[in-house]
């Protein structure tokens, strides 16, 4: 599991079965005191993209803050016209 916010996040579980979704591709897996579930395909390692760089655990600088922050704000206002 490579899902960052999933509790079963850096275990390895047995697939049990794929099935195709309407939201794509999704895992039917053993997941222990879980029981079985379901997950998408890139909650897992089966789904990433190895030309996609992994996220960091470094903070934004104040520079980028200050970017996104313009974007989000820009955004919003496009919203309103």
């Amino acid at each position: 599991m490579t899902h960052p916010f999933h509790p079963l996040r850096g275990k390895r579980l047995r697939v049990l079965f794929e099935r195709r979704l309407s939201a794509g591709l999704a895992l039917s897996c053993e997941g222990g005191p879980l029981g079985t579930i379901m997950v998408p395909v890139e909650w897992t390692d089966r789904g990433q993209d190895t030309s996609e760089p992994e996220a960091t655990e470094t903070a934004l600088s104040y520079e980028a803050l200050v970017e996104l922050a313009a974007l989000v704000a820009a955004l919003k206002g496009r919203q309103q016209d």
